[in-house]
């Protein structure tokens, strides 16, 4: 009685995983259906070829080790992409190719896929395509074995052979299925294999022939010896992929997220440019004197991509003034225009409530500061203003005196740039000073007067538009 309930449970349970299975077929799409049945009636006729022609597994005992150590292998997978992964699985089956044959790679890279976390179609599905990858690395490397007659030279070409092909072809499966299950093209998927390809085959044909090596002339012992450390370095070598992707997308990030910081930063200034018509393309102008000064200077490329958009949003704090003062026809009174200089302070706090801006916000507070201390809003002088705001305070001064004003004219750019240079230690920074006219002196007279299509605010399409009410809620 106890024996047939037992049966019965196994009974069960095994009903249950063949219902598991039933269903992971029928969620496939034709597409993957059809993939899935051209690979198992491929590797099918592949491993009955192979048999009938009396190719045989080599060392049973040592296959059926490089195959527990190749199931175990699918535990280190790596991603490159989203549902596209790298294992350690490789290096054993190479070395099964190049020693044993294509039947034993077929067994042990085929086997690999049932260490997989996949659902078992998925499972089934690679088992199949990975049998015929290990045919095709053993036939590659016994036809390249036999072409160099023997010898250590056999056995480097043989391992070399077999790595390529069993890189490429497992690839290849790869970057199909992922494009069969609709996640993407797949020259996508090959595109991130193809760094690993080439860093990967030099890796794994010099351990596997050495492998292959100390089995053929030392002992069949010595594998699990050398095979321990090889794993280790590949699967270091799969983490340093594995970072290396991960640095790309960091730098990715951050790459967007300074193409934000610029339509950010262009939106506003767009709306300051609609309210203050005499002074639309000023910060625009000022932004690009101020990245080639500090380009001049020496500076970093962080800091002149910095130095760029603190110009651009130098005077985002006008937005923040009295209706009416920025569109005087006339020159200021005593009053308005200690209140037109409290824009810097508004800036700050615009500036400050925004991600990632707060060094752009104590840039732009400080951007009429002199160096001899008598500027606003805080009178710090000399080394104690940033040096960003005070390349912006040059920029920022000779592109008003350039441009034409309601209460007065443009001022010819020859006399702009002496006005600068009167003004050095007092008001502006000697070798920021310095640096612009070296730029100015050899740059046409459109340069010198912020003409251009290089001067112009240009708006991408997928750039924000930014409100009176948006500014304001900062």
């Amino acid at each position: 009685m106890t024996d047939g309930k037992e049966h019965l449970i196994t009974l069960l349970g095994d009903m249950q995983v063949f219902s598991k299975i039933w269903r992971d077929f029928a969620g496939l799409t034709r597409p993957v259906l059809g993939y899935f049945v051209i690979v198992l009636v491929g590797a099918s006729a592949v491993a009955a070829a192979l048999i009938s022609l009396g190719k045989g597994v080599g060392n049973p005992l040592a296959v059926a080790g490089l195959t527990v150590v190749a199931m175990y292998g699918e535990r280190g997978r790596i991603r490159l992409r989203e549902n596209v992964h790298v294992s350690i699985s490789l290096l054993p089956a190479i070395f099964a190719a190049v020693l044993f044959g294509p039947l034993a790679a077929m067994l042990v890279f085929g086997a690999s896929a049932l260490g997989m976390s996949y659902p078992w179609a998925g499972r089934l599905t690679y088992l199949c395509s990975r049998s015929l990858t290990g045919a095709l690395a053993g036939a590659a490397a016994a036809g390249a074995a036999a072409a160099m007659g023997g010898g250590i030279g056999e056995t480097v070409v043989a391992a070399t052979t077999g790595a390529l092909v069993i890189e490429v072809a497992d690839a290849g499966f790869a970057s199909l299925t992922y494009w069969l299950r609709g996640h993407g093209r797949w020259i996508e998927a090959a595109s991130d294999s193809l760094p690993v390809i080439a860093a990967s085959v030099p890796l794994y044909s010099s351990a596997v022939a050495v492998l292959a090596v100390a089995y053929r002339d030392l002992s069949p012992w010595t594998l699990p010896l050398f095979f321990v450390p090889a794993l280790a370095a590949q699967r270091w070598f799969l983490m340093y992929q594995d970072q290396r992707r991960l640095a790309d997308d960091l730098q990715g990030a951050n790459e967007r997220l300074r193409t934000a910081n610029l339509s950010f930063a262009k939106g506003l200034i767009a709306t300051l440019d609609a309210r203050d018509q005499y002074t639309a393309g000023h910060s625009a102008s000022v932004a690009i004197y101020a990245r080639d000064i500090a380009l001049r200077m020496g500076l970093e490329g962080d800091q002149v991509e910095l130095v760029h958009l603190c110009g651009l949003v130098h005077d985002i704090g006008k937005i923040g003034l009295p209706a009416g003062l920025l569109e005087k026809p006339g020159a200021l009174t005593l009053d308005e225009r200690r209140e037109m200089q409290r824009h810097s302070e508004i800036g700050e706090r615009i500036l400050a409530k925004v991600d990632t801006y707060a060094e752009i916000a104590a840039i732009v507070r400080h951007h009429h500061e002199r160096v001899d201390g008598q500027g606003y809003p805080d009178g710090v002088a000399g080394s104690d203003i940033p040096l960003l705001s005070r390349i912006i305070a040059v920029a920022d001064a000779y592109n008003a005196m350039t441009s034409n004003r309601p209460y007065r004219d443009a001022m010819p750019s020859r006399v702009a740039r002496l006005r600068l240079a009167q003004a050095v230690e007092s008001q502006f920074d000697t070798t920021v000073v310095a640096a612009f006219e070296a730029i100015l002196a050899g740059a046409d007279e459109d340069y010198r007067c912020a003409r251009g299509d290089e001067f112009e605010l240009t708006k991408t399409v997928a750039e924000p538009e930014i409100t009176l009410r948006q500014v304001a809620s900062l």
